[in-house]
Order: structure tokens, then sequence, then C-alpha cells
């Protein structure tokens, strides 16, 4: 197992190496730190003594990945891929371009970005599974039928009608909670409430029809009959049976998703207020800070690999025949 993480790990670095290559060719080869200076000032009523003061005040003005100027060492390290870059991989953020730090800021925003995606994340896995299981038990029934109708209205749905909808009913109309907003500590649950709930909706369509269809796959196995035939209760059945072998499939689409619970959702820390990483990367993108985009970008990347290190792992746990080589 252990020569098994390592090996990962290291097959991990070239596809780190490869995403920074591309955003910074994405961000300095494609687009010159001119461009990033004019985007960031505006094009109108900029001139250029103010680019040329920009990009020499952010660390711009060197080369950008050799500096034939420089002697020994220097030639590597004084250059916007070095400084800009490959500075990530030891997890040296830099500062963003109105003077923050970059590691400050996303140390303080992952919290309410946790707080809001893990709820959401954990009670709407509990319910796709119930609500997939009922749905089972009656299939070939009318009433598997009407669900499955259900779960393809709701995800045709956008997530933008439940998010406004439910602002407009739950907080506006009825005025039960904050219709936006953030308050650290213990009354945080009144400005988190509404979009986990919103969340867990949205997102039923979906998760219920997906594990349905996992659920239906096994269901009608000989391992399943067999205990059926023993007079095993069809709850009994679903839960004790047919739910522990659908869990590899399961484990994939879960495992994988909870690195990137750090990251926030765009849509509902914007919405709601919330200040979270997925604000944090929306402002940044508002604002044409570069320095936050190319950091979230990497951060995002570590995060979806531990995922599927993750998943690799828990199949182990899961299912003893499945062995990591």
């Amino acid at each position: 197992m252990f020569a098994y993480i390592i090996r990962r790990l290291l097959y991990a670095i070239p596809i780190l190496v490869g995403v920074n290559l591309i955003t910074f060719v994405l961000f300095f080869v494609v687009n010159s730190p001119e461009d990033v200076a004019r985007a960031h000032l505006g094009e109108k009523y900029v001139t250029p003594q103010a680019i040329e003061n920009w990009v020499h005040e952010k660390g711009y003005n060197h080369p950008l990945m050799y500096n034939a100027d420089a002697d020994g060492l220097n030639r590597i390290t004084d250059t916007i891929f070095y400084q800009k870059s490959l500075k990530l991989f030891t997890l040296d953020f830099g500062q963003a371009d109105d003077g923050r730090d970059i590691a400050t800021d996303v140390l303080t925003r992952m919290g309410p970005s946790l707080a809001l995606a893990i709820p959401t994340f954990v009670i709407g896995i509990w319910i796709n599974i119930c609500v997939a299981l009922i749905v089972v038990m009656f299939r070939a029934t009318h009433l598997d039928k009407a669900a499955v109708a259900l779960f393809v209205s709701l995800m045709s749905i956008s997530g933008l009608f439940y998010i406004i909808g439910g602002q407009y009913m739950v907080a506006t109309l009825w005025r039960l909670v904050p219709i936006s907003g953030f308050e650290p500590g213990a009354m945080a649950w009144k400005f988190l409430i509404l979009p986990v709930v919103i969340g867990v909706i949205s997102g039923i369509g979906l998760g219920a029809r997906w594990y349905r269809t996992l659920f239906l796959e096994t269901v009608d196995q000989d391992f399943v009959r067999t205990a059926r035939a023993k007079g095993v209760s069809e709850l009994g059945v679903l839960f004790h049976h047919v739910l522990p072998n659908a869990l590899l499939p399961i484990l994939t689409g879960v495992v994988v998703v909870i690195p990137s619970l750090f990251m926030g959702s765009l849509l509902m820390e914007a919405f709601f207020g919330i200040p979270g990483l997925g604000s944090y990367m929306l402002d940044a993108i508002r604002a044409q800070d570069f320095a936050i985009v190319r950091t979230m970008v990497f951060v995002g990347s570590v995060l979806y690999i531990l995922g599927l290190i993750l998943t690799d792992i828990s199949y182990t746990m899961a299912d003893p025949r499945v062995r990591l080589n």
C-alpha cells in the first residue's frame, strides 16, 4: 500500500507540471505581461508609463523562462516562470495584485466553504441513496416510472432557479432566514441552512437517478435472489445485500469529490454572500487578479489528484478482492 501511494504521488508530479505549464502559457505567452497589465488597469485612459510601472511592481518585468543576462542559477530563478509558477510547488502562493497574501486568504476562506459544502455533501448522499433504494423497491411499477420522470425533470431545471426561487420564497416572502451574508461562529447556521437545503434539493434528480441505475444492476443477481429465497425481507435485501455490493461505483463518485469540497461552490457562495473559496475565485476573475486564478487552478489540480488516490485506496477497504499493484 505504501509503495503504491508513493508511486501514485510520483506519477502526479508530471501531471501537475503539465497543468502548471499550460496555465503559464495561457497567462504569460498567449497574453504578454503588458496585456495582463491592460486587463487589470483597464483599456481606457491607461498610459504606457502606468503599464510599465504595474509590470515592474508585480515582478512581470523579468524574462519568461530563461534570463540570459543573469549569472549561474539566476538564469533560471530570475524569471517569471520560476517566481510565478514553480514556487507554487513549495506552496508559496505569493501576493494578490492588491497586495493581500494569497495563502492567508485561502486558509481564511476554507472554513466557510467547508461549512457549506460538507453538510450539503453528506446529507445529499444520504437522501439520494435512500430515495434510490425506495424507488428500486417499487421497480417496474407506476411509482418507479413517475420517480424517473421526476428525476429527469429536476435534472432539467437550472441551478439558478433553485437558488433564486429559494431566496424569494424562504428569505423574502416568509423571512425565515437571511437572504445572504455570513457570520462566523455559532450563528453561522442561519446563513447556511438555506443554501444547504437548496444544494440538496437541486442534486436529488441527478444523484438519485444515478444510484437507482447502480442498484438495478445488482438487485436481480443470483446472490440477491438467494437472499430472498431464504426469507430476507425486501428492505433487508436492499440495505444488506444490494447497497454493499454497489459500493465500489458509489465510492468512485463520492471519494473523488471530497477534496473538491475545499474549493467551494461558485454559484452558492456568490448568490448567498458566503466568503468561501468559490466566491474568492469568482471575485478574482472579475477583478482580473490572475495571481489568485493561477493559485486556485493549481490547488484544484492537487486536490483532484489526491481525490483519485483516495478513491483507489477506498476500493481496497470496501472490497478485499481489489488489490493495489
